[in-house]
């Protein structure tokens, strides 16, 4: 590579910083600045931080030759032909890697628009929201009414093969272009479960995913009316969606409220936040944020008073981001009860920052901090009311390979799952330890009898996933719900 070309390779890596920080800086400006009366003193501070990033670069340039010559190493050395826009890419993706936080990453132009799609009204696959967890691709909750769902994905499942591809070494967003697809196609992932030693293989009909994320529900409890809204994740409309639908219930003189997150995996910040202001009054803060200097900010709303009936926010591990956020919120700083399991625990905000070329990076810029400044980062909102599901809500699924079956006197922990699915649809085993006895072969002969399956008393493969089927019909239902029904005698004791 002669000196020319060196230089210019030199010119577009420090475009591509400069870039960023204009791009950033643009941002920010067009957020704060003031309509008229000159430059707000925040835009002055931005406008000075551009300038100290511009200077770091300046300082950085002699590292910075080390990234020229390893491109040049490249292009002068390597076997075949490789495009200079793939090793900048390369670059730029390996320099987030490096931060080791599954949060922030490097979007191109096409992952960027399937991002997008995530926020807006509808987009297809198998609805479920992923992280990179230990460098595991992992499921924090599946979208409510998804394929995912319906299949009976858990939070924590790990995704370690896609249609028989391996997914280790790829980014969050490689491995979730992969299990997206078009509407009516069928993809196979292959799941680590938490407990289970043996990977499970999943069929899923992946669909359109429409993000109507506020579900309302009534219950009258003797003389009270309670009402429930369902918050499935925090998307573009929420806010405004249960606003408009507290105003209802609130006009129909409801008693109490229970704000159910459960399985949410969060979303876009200024959505939760406009929710909190309709709650904790301006004494309060709502929110604190760290920013990357460890300058703590409080949030404050402009309410007089908070409400004058009850709230109970419905937390699980699949509560995450904005989940806890509100969960927190409302447990710190009105002393409302949080009932369920300990949350999935991600106290960190991430801003996107263009590129100039329609790809985008994400990067994590802020902490934020419960209202009395509590991190909860990779431990959680623990409830102030723990209770968990019955039991077989975390049955797993049974597989069985063809001409394989299970049958009595037979012993193995996949029959336990068996076991506690029964017991689930209201067929009583007796046992739950995974020893296949006559108890359990009647209750699989019932079974079979009231599903119009051959009526053996064993569980072969077919049998196995009408089982599964219809546990996660009745879970769908929400019967034996002991979390919902643990909030109702705590609004109305």
């Amino acid at each position: 590579m002669n000196i020319k070309k060196r230089n210019l390779v030199m010119l577009m890596i420090v475009s591509l910083f400069v870039g960023v920080a204009i791009s950033f800086v643009a941002i920010k400006f067009f957020l704060t600045s003031p309509t008229n009366n000159g430059m707000a003193s925040a835009d002055k501070d931005l406008l000075l931080q551009l300038a100290d990033q511009q200077e770091m670069i300046e300082d950085n340039m002699g590292e910075m030759s080390k990234v020229v010559n390893a491109f040049t190493i490249i292009k002068e050395n390597y076997v075949e032909d490789v495009d200079d826009n793939q090793l900048i890419e390369g670059a730029v993706q390996g320099m987030l890697q490096s931060l080791e936080d599954p949060y922030s990453v490097y979007m191109d132009k096409e992952t960027m628009e399937q991002f997008n799609e995530q926020i807006e009204a509808e987009f297809e696959g198998i609805g479920a929201e992923v992280s990179m967890v230990n460098g595991n691709v992992t499921i924090v909750a599946p979208i409510k009414d998804s394929p995912a769902e319906k299949v009976g994905l858990k939070p924590n499942d790990q995704v370690i093969s896609v249609d028989g591809e391996s997914l280790e070494g790829l980014d969050l967003y490689e491995a979730v272009n992969k299990i997206r697809g078009e509407k009516g196609s069928t993809v196979t992932i292959e799941i680590m479960r938490p407990g289970v030693e043996e990977p499970i293989e999943l069929d899923i009909t992946r669909d359109s995913i429409p993000l109507e994320t506020v579900y309302v529900e009534e219950k009258e409890v003797g003389d009270q009316l309670i009402g429930i809204i369902e918050l499935t994740s925090f998307s573009e409309r929420t806010a405004d969606d249960f606003k408009e639908e507290l105003a209802k219930l609130e006009k129909k003189g409801m008693d109490s409220l229970i704000i159910d997150v459960r399985g949410n995996p969060g979303g876009l910040l200024p959505e939760v936040e406009s929710i909190l202001k309709e709650f904790v009054p301006k004494e309060t803060p709502y929110l604190q944020i760290e920013d990357p200097t460890g300058k703590k900010s409080r949030y404050f709303s402009d309410l007089q008073e908070p409400k004058d009936y009850p709230v109970v926010t419905l937390i699980n591990e699949g509560s995450a981001s904005a989940s806890e956020i509100l969960a927190v919120s409302l447990k710190e700083a009105l002393d409302y009860d949080v009932v369920g399991t300990t949350s999935f625990g991600k106290g960190t905000v991430q801003q996107t920052v263009s590129m100039g070329d329609g790809s985008t990076i994400k990067i994590t810029r802020f902490k934020w901090l419960s209202p009395e400044g509590n991190w909860i980062h990779e431990d959680g909102v623990a409830p102030t009311v723990e209770q968990k599901m019955p039991d077989y809500y975390y049955a797993n699924p049974v597989q069985l390979e063809e001409g394989n079956q299970f049958e009595y006197n037979d012993s193995d922990p996949a029959i336990e799952n068996i076991q506690l699915m029964l017991e689930g649809l209201g067929y009583k085993t007796e046992r739950k330890d995974g020893y296949f006895d006559k108890n359990t072969e009647q209750a699989v002969k019932s079974f079979q009898q009231d599903n119009d399956i051959a009526v053996t008393g064993a569980v072969d493969q077919a049998t196995a996933e009408v089982i599964q089927a219809k546990l996660m019909e009745h879970i769908r239902s929400g019967e034996d719900d002991f979390q919902l029904d643990k909030a109702i005698e705590i609004l109305t004791k």
